[in-house]
């Protein structure tokens, strides 16, 4: 293993960009995220690399690898970059809101929307404040509360030991048919109805996924699909008889589709629970905490407090 000298300053910058290029398994899909060119990127790391006296990617690789030293730099770069943005969260409190940074994490379900309100009430009460909106997947969302890429983070179910969470959303499941399926005029399903359907996911909701199924028995589990987290796709493939789709009813009720019928899901159903979630012990700056209480005023879903 190769060994760093001692006594090195590290721009965190480069150390930033070094940490996202690990993150996102590439340079051009590191440089898209960091809003930089690829050569920019690619130049910061090699330079991080020279500080530190270490070759820290095998490039030969694809998608690049880390060396020995590139795995002690990565786990200890995150924890640097996340005291980094607790130091400037600090700093934005005592500014007293006149000036900083709220960094949002949301999955791809379709969630902004509905926080649409939330962030026009914010924007208007601190518009000193700059509003930094990013959509991931769930994994890579918590993945980015970890490392301090972004301050809050919705997500959906379980939230690990390692992150608080509030829930802040609340509503229940319901089945997505074809306007001429034979159950799409009921008011209600039982998910043992649709056992036999070809039923389609969220690829974003394991454990929503775990629960539909366990009702529906059979062999509902070999004639069901994971689809990307994207609501329009799920709407269009059930309109064209690709199968039963599943999708909380307010994310349904906000789009509405002509050859498409949401039927609600009999008891016990299957409840969609949205949590805002950050990284444990982290200071929470007052531009978060602002966002929390409006969020709370607002009992999206009717969400516990």
């Amino acid at each position: 293993m190769e060994v760093f000298p001692l006594g090195i300053d590290i721009d965190l910058r480069r150390l930033r960009f070094f940490v996202e290029v690990v993150r996102q398994r590439g340079f051009s899909q590191a440089a898209r995220v960091l809003f930089a060119t690829q050569p920019t990127v690619s130049k910061a790391v090699k330079q991080l690399e020279e500080e530190l006296g270490a070759a820290l990617l095998d490039r030969t690789a694809s998608p690049v690898q880390l060396t020995d030293a590139g795995r002690v730099v990565y786990e200890r770069g995150r924890h640097l970059l996340a005291q980094a943005g607790d130091l400037g969260n600090e700093l934005d409190e005592l500014r007293g809101l006149r000036q900083g940074t709220l960094r949002l994490g949301f999955g791809r379900m379709g969630t902004t929307a509905l926080f649409a309100d939330v962030i026009s009430e914010y924007r208007l009460r601190f518009p000193a404040i700059r509003v930094d909106v990013v959509v991931r997947e769930h994994q890579e969302l918590l993945a980015n509360v970890r490392s301090g890429g972004v301050e809050l983070a919705l997500a959906f179910g379980p939230v690990p030991d390692d992150l608080d969470a509030k829930d802040v959303l609340r509503d229940e499941l319901v089945a997505l048919l074809p306007t001429d399926h034979a159950l799409a005029a009921r008011e209600s399903v039982a998910l043992r109805e649709l056992r036999d359907e070809h039923l389609m996911l969220f690829d974003e909701g394991s454990h929503l996924n775990a629960a539909i199924l366990a009702q529906a028995g059979g062999d509902a589990a070999t004639q069901a699909t994971a689809f990307p987290s994207q609501a329009d796709l799920l709407f269009e493939l059930v309109a064209a008889g690709g199968g039963v789709a599943f999708m909380p009813s307010r994310l349904e009720a906000a789009r509405p589709h002509r050859r498409v019928r949401a039927v609600a899901l009999e008891t016990p159903g299957v409840p969609w629970i949205v949590r805002m979630a950050w990284r444990r012990g982290a200071y929470l700056s007052h531009a978060a905490r602002a966002w929390m209480d409006i969020v709370s005023r607002h009992q999206l879903g009717g969400a516990g407090a």
